[in-house]
């Protein structure tokens, strides 16, 4: 079955939903598709406990607050009915259990490609999101004994998931943080956090101020990629409201950057050894763009664009950290790239529109002369 939409988001996460707003309002003929069964899959998949660093007030879509005091940090399941409740009340023309197998360039446009059907689409928008592949660093998770629980953060849900004993979380990022300050508070559990490259950590208040009010008012959330901090901080993680010592003060003891394994040891950076029961792979995600057969991508082997517009016409990225500032993979900042997007989707379709006019008026004297 073959169907034909102006534009395809291939996506229904915020950053699909953002966009999907503002489609709907430019009243164009589009869809979502996404691959999961069920409305905010990234979020369900996370580790019940988890809450946003970034404050209610700071996390809503276009068109809709947070429903939630300003002051509060979300948690995942307010995180998942708010999202799943955005696309319901707007109606955005969302299809789960939709798999896009390629994206290809077509006669006009893209095409689309799904396992039981075909889209051809003037413009797609690629709003698949950061967390799409766990991963880990296989040279210590392989050499681990397989009695060591493993999990990646992706697959922890709570603490019942780790055995008691010594555990081992690895990733200096909030998620590893947030997961060994959990377990920490059973004191059946030894923990101990592995950070590779420690950041600067933030306080959730600046002067009594909340800390993302100080950066929307400073400017400093607007940063682009280009500006000369924004180059700086790119890649690095933001630790906000966590903190070494604030670990250690709830018994986590710190390690450096894991380098080694075996058997149900892991060796540290500076030399120190530590005998493992379980060990949490807090390590990130990688992007999965390899359905996208149109040549977009960098050296790196990443989507190459300017703020989401690549170098095929019609053919965007969306809700990639960094995209243009550091809030562009954040729930309530990608709203701003969306925006910017489908503006550039307006004017092309704009320009579309005036192409076909403008073949239809030359064939209507050739078909007169035919006649």
């Amino acid at each position: 079955m073959t169907q034909h939409r102006e534009v395809v988001v291939i996506g229904g996460g915020q950053a699909g939903l953002a966009i999907g707003h503002h489609l709907a309002r430019q009243d164009r003929d589009f869809t979502i598709l996404d691959a999961a069964a069920q409305p905010a899959a990234a979020w369900r998949s996370r580790w019940d406990s988890l809450r946003l660093f970034t404050p209610a007030r700071h996390d809503g879509l276009p068109g809709r607050e947070f429903p939630a005091d300003p002051d509060s940090h979300p948690g995942r399941d307010e995180v998942v009915r708010y999202l799943t409740d955005y696309a319901r009340d707007l109606t955005l023309p969302v299809e789960l259990d939709s798999t896009v197998r390629a994206v290809r360039r077509g006669e006009h446009g893209y095409v689309v490609e799904l396992d039981d059907r075909t889209y051809h689409a003037d413009q797609v928008v690629v709003a698949t999101g950061p967390f799409q592949t766990p991963r880990r660093p296989l040279h210590l998770a392989e050499a681990l004994d397989p009695g060591v629980v493993q999990l990646h953060s992706s697959g922890y849900r709570r603490p019942e998931d780790v055995p008691a004993g010594c555990v081992l979380v690895v990733g200096g990022g909030n998620s590893g943080y947030q997961i060994a300050e959990e377990l920490a508070a059973d004191p059946r559990r030894r923990v101990h956090l592995s950070v590779g490259s420690r950041q600067t950590p933030l306080p959730t208040r600046i002067l009594g101020r909340e800390l993302f009010s100080v950066l929307e008012a400073t400017g400093l959330m607007h940063k682009t990629v280009g500006s000369r901090l924004g180059r700086r901080l790119k890649g690095r993680d933001t630790l906000v409201g966590c903190s070494p010592s604030r670990a250690r003060r709830q018994g986590i003891r710190m390690e450096t950057r894991a380098l080694s394994a075996s058997g149900a040891a892991v060796a540290f950076d500076g030399g120190s050894r530590l005998e493992v029961d379980a060990v949490i792979w807090a390590t990130g995600f990688d992007a999965d763009h390899s359905w996208i057969d149109v040549p977009v991508f960098g050296r790196d082997g990443r989507i190459a664009h300017q703020r989401g517009v690549t170098a095929s016409p019609g053919l965007y990225a969306l809700g990639l950290p960094w995209l243009h500032t550091r809030g562009s993979a954040l729930l309530g900042w990608v709203k701003d790239d969306a925006e910017h997007l489908a503006a550039c989707i307006a004017e092309r379709a704009r320009a579309l529109s005036g192409d076909r006019g403008a073949a239809r008026a030359d064939l209507a004297p050739r078909a007169a002369a035919r006649a």
